[in-house]
C-alpha cells in the first residue's frame, strides 16, 4: 500500500473520543464515589438511630448531630403557636405542625411536633403565655430546603420547609438553628390523631447503578472507536 491509499489517522475523531471517554470515567469514578458515601450516611443514620436520648447540650456538641435523638425541654410547647407544613406521611396527605423553641443555651429550635392526616380538624389549643416545661426526645435533621417549584406560603400554611420563614411566622427574633428537631414523644398527648414521629430518612442509593452505566458507555465507545479504526483500515 503506498502512502497516497493508506488511510489518515482519524485525528480529530480520535481527540473528540478521548474527551467523550475521560468524561465518561470521571462520571463513573465520581458515582463510585458517591456510592461510598451514601452507604457511610446510611450507616451512620441507623448508628445514631440506636443510640439512647442525649441531654441537648451534649448532641449539639458533637461535631455532626444529625440523626441523633436529643432531649428538650421547651416551655409551653404544648400550647404553642404553629404553623403548618403541607406534606405526606406513609402515602397518606396531612401537615406537619412546627413551632418555636427557646432552648436554655441553644437559641431558638424548630419543633416539628407532628403529623396529623388530612381528614382530622384536630390542632392543639394556642396560649403564647403558657411557660409550663414541656420535655420532648427529638430526632436532628438538617431538612433539605423548598426548591424554586415550591409554593409560596399562605400565612401560616408551608409547602416546603423553609426554617427561616417558618421562623418569622412565629414571630421569632434573631437566628434560628439550621437543623430541624422533629418530636418522636407526645407533647400533646391528648391529641390522637397529631403522631409524634420523625419521617424516614429517604436516602435513594442508585449510585451503583449511575457508576455501572458510565463505566458501561465507556466500554461502548471504546470498542465503536476501535471498530471504526478497524472498517476503516480494511477497507483501505
Amino acid at each position: 500500500m503506498t502512502d497516497a491509499a493508506r488511510p489518515r489517522f482519524p485525528i480529530v475523531l480520535t481527540l473528540a473520543v478521548v474527551v467523550l471517554l475521560g468524561v465518561l470515567l470521571t462520571l463513573g469514578v465520581w458515582q463510585s464515589q458517591r456510592l461510598q458515601w451514601k452507604l457511610d450516611l446510611i450507616d451512620r443514620s441507623e448508628a445514631a438511630a440506636r443510640q439512647a436520648p442525649a441531654p441537648l447540650a451534649e448532641v449539639m456538641a458533637l461535631e455532626d448531630p444529625e440523626f441523633r435523638q436529643a432531649i428538650l425541654t421547651c416551655r409551653g410547647l404544648n400550647t404553642a403557636p404553629f404553623v403548618e407544613l403541607q406534606t405526606i406521611e406513609d402515602g397518606a396527605a396531612g401537615v406537619r405542625l412546627i413551632s418555636a423553641c427557646a432552648a436554655e443555651g441553644q437559641g431558638t429550635l424548630l419543633v416539628d411536633r407532628g403529623f396529623i392526616p388530612a381528614e382530622s380538624d384536630a390542632r392543639p389549643a394556642v396560649n403564647a403565655e403558657a411557660d409550663m416545661p414541656v420535655v420532648v426526645a427529638a430526632v436532628v435533621r438538617r431538612a433539605p430546603p423548598p426548591n424554586a417549584m415550591t409554593p409560596a406560603p399562605a400565612g401560616r400554611v408551608f409547602y416546603g420547609r423553609d426554617g427561616e420563614a417558618m421562623a418569622r411566622a412565629l414571630g421569632v427574633v434573631g437566628p434560628v438553628s439550621p437543623y430541624t428537631f422533629y418530636a418522636v414523644t407526645a407533647a400533646n398527648p391528648e391529641i390522637k390523631a397529631l403522631r409524634a414521629v420523625a419521617p424516614p430518612a429517604a436516602f435513594s442509593n442508585n449510585h451503583l447503578g449511575y457508576a455501572l452505566t458510565w463505566f458501561g458507555l465507556a466500554a461502548a465507545l471504546v470498542g465503536f472507536y476501535a471498530a471504526i479504526l478497524v472498517r476503516r483500515y480494511r477497507s483501505s
